[in-house]
């Protein structure tokens, strides 16, 4: 297993149980192959350096977990489908291996 770091924000309009959804879908695609969730950071609302979808403002959410490489690629699909999230980073962290 391998240490990753995700980033990704919602519109901040969003409700909570769109929110829960979109972090439930995230915690499905790390843990079934074995992965784990290692801490979830909600970083709240912070401005956008440019404006995205007509948005100015997102609502930030930092997850580390450690999983497989071939897993990464199915979390980057689910991400990608999930229309909650606007952005996303998935970041190898060698540091936390």
């Amino acid at each position: 297993m391998k240490a990753y770091e995700l980033l990704y924000f919602v519109d901040p309009a969003t409700n909570e149980e769109q929110r829960a959804g979109a972090m439930k879908r995230i915690e499905v695609a790390v843990t079934t192959d074995g992965g784990t969730i290692d801490s979830v950071e909600d970083w709240g609302k912070r401005k956008l350096a440019f404006e995205i979808d007509k948005l100015t403002e997102g609502d930030y959410t930092l997850i580390n977990f450690h999983a497989d490489p071939t897993q990464i690629a199915e979390l980057d699909r689910v991400l990608r489908i999930n229309d909650a999230v606007k952005r996303h980073m998935i970041v190898r962290r060698e540091d936390r291996d």
